[in-house]
């Protein structure tokens, strides 16, 4: 008997396990948001916060253009190779450049961004919070009546939504880029059709839900790696154990709060 509840003990932790994630996460956020004003705009906050946000945007965004831009652009050239024999089996080639655009602005760049922004940004912030945390950094700053929350989680939580929404931006750009390249060089497509059919095709509908999403998702990657760096116990190896469950955490939340953002558009005709 007891070996056939296994199988339910094994469920019902981790279904308590992710709604005390999500639980702790919404807390962290909502903290975050009511500690905003005295944070970055009144009094002692305002120097403190705006310099700490700047510094967190320059480390997350500034310095995340490069490998954020290589990956999407390789996605944009792959994806074209891949449906270009399909296209043009149908006779419709010139049709890349709209699939590539629409694709990229409503799906892909938010996405392959905000992905490639939680290996590089989400595990530094959490394996820095749980550093601090295990060398009791944190506790220090409690016992000083100094808000951990209003001091290190608001400016990353800020930055990351920031910057998430700006590099969104740039990966559709350089994913349009990759697909115009192979479209030249091996479709034999002119740029300048290629671009002209592009801008036809996207609206400001589609880039519009694509910020959205990229704004959810820096929210989702700062929110889960503050969380996941302040519940750190065990020392280095809490730390380490703790930065990568914060990737994959954040990779599965993506992908499904995706899955959400899309069925809801979908069914609203949006």
């Amino acid at each position: 008997m007891r070996v056939l509840l296994q199988p339910v003990r094994w469920v019902g932790e981790v279904a308590l396990g992710t709604l005390s994630t999500i639980g702790g996460v919404g807390l962290l956020i909502t903290g975050a948001g009511k500690s905003a004003k005295r944070g970055l705009v009144t009094g002692r906050g305002r120097k403190l916060g705006w310099s700490n946000l700047w510094a967190q945007m320059v480390r997350v965004g500034v310095k995340a253009i490069g490998i954020v831009s290589l990956v999407v652009f390789c996605i944009g050239a792959i994806l074209t190779l891949q449906i270009a024999p399909i296209l043009e089996d149908f006779g419709v080639v010139e049709e890349v450049a709209r699939i590539i655009g629409i694709a990229m602005t409503r799906e892909l760049g938010p996405l392959v961004g905000a992905i490639v922004l939680t290996g590089y940004a989400g595990a530094a912030i959490a394996a820095e919070l749980g550093t601090m945390e295990v060398s009791e950094e944190i506790e220090a700053m409690r016992t000083h009546a100094i808000d951990p929350v209003r001091f290190l989680v608001l400016p990353r939580v800020v930055a990351t939504t920031v910057m998430t929404t700006c590099l969104a931006v740039v990966a559709d750009v350089m994913g349009i880029v990759g697909g115009m390249l192979v479209g030249r060089y091996v479709l034999g497509l002119s740029i300048q059709r290629y671009i002209g059919d592009t801008l036809l095709a996207i609206t400001l509908l589609d880039f519009g839900t694509g910020l959205v999403k990229a704004a959810v998702f820096g929210a989702i990657i700062s929110g889960l790696a503050c969380y996941m760096g302040l519940s750190v116990r065990g020392g280095a190896m809490g730390v380490g154990r703790n930065t990568t469950l914060t990737v994959v955490y954040t990779i599965v939340a993506l992908i499904f709060v995706d899955l959400l953002f899309t069925a809801t558009f979908f069914f609203l005709g949006v």
